[in-house]
């Protein structure tokens, strides 16, 4: 008896009754339409997508950057009651691009070493180095000795003589230099960030970022930020 063998399917669209097919067609036209937009979909996200793959493959942006230590003078250099700026290298092989100003004063157990006070942490060297970024936007601050006062000319920003905030937009106190001694020089290392309480976080944060509270978890640090000295 024979088998009873289903006939394949034509691959004629007038054989299979589609309407509107015409003779000789293989493929309807909401097929073909539907294909044509998902191979230009398929192209446009590629092109957006290689590029950037490739970008990440080849960039460094998820290496630490390696630690830059700058001498800047002896500690006797710096007094304990005003501020004395100096020029460190944050970024070697840029330039002056790569360079940061610091102010730095030593260290005042009268001040620094209070209980209670909101103090910046003990560091290798007896100096305190603060940065000139502004926690709003990141404008320059300068030390105004008169008023013992950080002051932003960009939008008001005033900040205290341990840099805690004292009034104006910025959102936490300002940034802090690791220092060390190293053949009696001071040296000022990497930068990292604190909080209101003047809390060491491991890596620095953007300006305009703020580390109390649940802001110190919407904040990581940057891939890029060197390791702790």
């Amino acid at each position: 008896m024979p088998e009873n063998r289903k006939q394949p399917q034509s691959k004629f669209t007038a054989d299979r009754n589609i309407p509107g097919a015409f003779e000789g067609e293989t493929i309807t036209r909401r097929r073909f339409m539907v294909a044509t937009t998902h191979t230009a979909g398929a192209v446009a996200t590629a092109a957006v997508l290689l590029p950037a793959i490739g970008f990440a493959a080849g960039s460094p942006i998820f290496e630490r950057a390696p630690v830059i230590w700058t001498p800047v003078g002896k500690p006797t250099d710096f007094p304990d009651d005003d501020y004395v700026p100096r020029v460190i290298t944050t970024t070697q092989g840029i330039g002056e691009v790569g360079k940061t100003t610091v102010y730095m004063r030593a260290r005042n157990p009268d001040i620094d070493d209070v209980e209670g006070n909101p103090a910046p942490p003990s560091t290798d060297a007896p100096v305190i180095a603060i940065s000139s970024r502004c926690m709003h936007l990141g404008c320059p601050v300068r030390w105004t000795s008169a008023a013992q006062r950080f002051i932003c000319p960009c939008h008001g920003g005033v900040y205290g003589f341990l840099g805690q905030v004292s009034g104006g937009p910025p959102v936490r106190p300002l940034d802090h230099f690791y220092t060390r001694m190293r053949n009696g020089n001071v040296e000022v290392g990497p930068r990292y960030s604190v909080n209101s309480q003047f809390k060491r976080f491991p890596s620095y944060r953007d300006p305009g970022q703020p580390l109390d509270g649940i802001g110190q978890y919407l904040y990581p640090g940057r891939f890029s930020t060197p390791k702790n000295p």
